[in-house]
Order: C-alpha cells, then structure tokens, then sequence
C-alpha cells in the first residue's frame, strides 16, 4: 500500500501592510518609498472604515482623493503621491485590472519659476554655517550633488587623486561621476580623519558595520566594517535597520533634515525664506555647469 502524502499546514496569510512591504522590497524600492506606501495604503483604509480594498474601486478613491484636497488641503504633488500608492496596491498587490483606475483625474501641478541664489546671499548662507554642514552644504553647491545623493556618500566614493566623486544609485538607480571642488578638498581631507577615529573606536568597542547595499552583506559579511564602506557623514548615534532581522546596532548616514544648519541669526532668516537645501544644488536650471566640467571647475564654487 502506498504511503499517502500529509498535507502540509496551511500558513496563515501575510496581512495586506505585509504584502505592500514584500512586493516593494522585491522591486528593490527605497525605504522611504515604503514607508510612504504603505502610510496611503493605511489612511486609505481607515478613512473608509477599514474596509478590504478588494471591496472598493473607483468611487472609493475618488472621494478619498477628494477628501485630501477639500478637508486635507493637501498639494498636488501630494495628492498625486497618494494616488500612486493606491495605483500600486492595485495593480501590482492585489493583481487587480485596473481599467476603471483611467478615470480617476490626477491633480495638475501648478508650474514654479526655479528659486536660483545670488552670489551674495549665498555668501552670507555660509557665512552661518560651520563644521560639518558647511561642508556638506558645500559639495551641494560646488559639486551638484542632491541632498540624499550627499548624506550617503561613502569613502570609496570620494577620489581625491582625480578631484571626483562617484555617486552611486542617484535618481533613476544611475551612477554618474560629478567634480570635487579643490576648496573643498582639504576640509574633507580632515573631516575623513575624524570619521575614521571614530570608526576605529567603534571598532574597538565591538561596532563598526554599516549597512551594504543589495546582496554584498551576504557575498562578503567582513566588507561592513570595512573603512571604505563607511559613510562619509555619519550619524551620531548607532541605530538598527529597520529592514533587517537581525538587530545588529550600525551607524547609518546623518539624518538629512540638516536642523542645525538652519539655526542662523534672525537677519540671515530674511535671505528668501522660500529658499531650500536643493536651491543650493547645481541642477537642470543651470545646465550649462554640468555639460562644461572645465568652466564648473573654476565657477560653481567661489567661497573664497
């Protein structure tokens, strides 16, 4: 008589916040991304009493749409980032035809002049900010980096022999290669020799790792605390991934909201308070400093 098969135990089937993070993580999206999601997802479903979005459609998200820009106030760009949450619950989560989704209306952006800095109210920003910001508002200004390209930057990025940088993973996942300004050269020169004291000590006290990305943990477990592998701006504290199973304290990049550099006298306040950290970034509205890395050379970066 043949044995017959046992029926494995049903597993208990991930909760829907569960399968947002497992198809993000497998389409290798950023954690922001994700947490982002995955907060729509869950206001979407308590507004509408947290009812199964298999159960709604497209009134549904009309009226949740709705509610954002009548009672939320929320702007367009925001309104169309939920709406995009919800597009990719749909389509990509619960495998839905989202046919019907055609005739929600996304909100139209309102067209913005560029906000471009003139030497001398760039002047009197870096005349209040000191140390590690100062230097790190610097590489935005003299070397285009954005501002997350910036606070991830690691060693090996950094070629002091060749005057450039190598950011990895910009926008769109693309590497591309930017300038090193020779201003900046020698200040982040010392700065590195604070951080790799600090490394050491880490070190020392059984710390030390730093998060890799994709697969590199697993190739090479050693390369985490490896000098090269560190970050250039690092945090002041020792965290966890919030990703990862395992909790092994890391120190991450500093946080970006760059809160210090902010607190400048009342009169430095009154230099365009519409005025952001990517004002300082050498972007699409100054074209011409990207295409002539020569003229950028001696141009983008004029502090002293």
């Amino acid at each position: 008589m043949v044995p017959s098969l046992q029926a494995s135990p049903p597993q208990n089937k991930p909760k829907l916040l569960d399968e947002v993070r497992d198809v993000i993580r497998r389409k290798h999206f950023s954690i922001r991304t994700e947490q982002t999601y995955v907060d729509w997802v869950r206001r979407f479903i308590l507004f509408h009493n947290k009812r199964h979005p298999r159960e709604m459609a497209e009134t549904e998200i009309t009226a949740f749409l709705t509610h954002l820009a009548r009672d939320g106030r929320v702007a367009a760009s925001t309104q169309n980032q939920a709406l995009s949450a919800l597009l990719f619950l749909y389509k990509e989560v619960l495998k839905q035809d989202i046919g019907w989704l055609q005739g929600v209306e996304r909100a139209k952006r309102p067209s913005r002049l560029p906000v471009v800095l003139t030497r001398d109210e760039v002047h009197k920003i870096f005349a209040h900010m000191h140390g590690t910001y100062r230097l790190m508002a610097g590489l935005l200004y003299g070397s285009g980096l954005r501002l997350m390209e910036c606070v991830r930057l690691r060693v090996k990025d950094v070629d002091f022999g060749y005057l450039c940088i190598t950011v990895c993973e910009g926008k769109g996942a693309k590497d591309r290669r930017t300038m090193l300004p020779v201003n900046l050269a020698k200040p982040l020169e010392r700065h590195l020799q604070k951080v790799k004291a600090q490394h050491e000590e880490d070190l020392e006290a059984g710390f030390g790792s730093v998060f890799l990305p994709d697969a590199i943990a697993r190739k090479n477990p050693a390369a985490a605390k490896h000098w090269i592998w560190q970050y250039v701006f690092p945090s002041s504290r020792l965290c966890t991934d919030p990703r990862s199973s395992v909790a092994v304290k890391q120190r991450h990049h500093i946080n970006e909201t760059m809160r210090d550099a902010s607190r400048a006298p009342p009169k430095a306040r009154t230099i365009r308070d519409y005025a952001r950290t990517g004002t300082l970034a050498v972007r699409s509205s100054l074209p011409q400093l990207t295409q002539a890395p020569l003229i950028a050379r001696r141009m983008a970066f004029q502090m002293q």
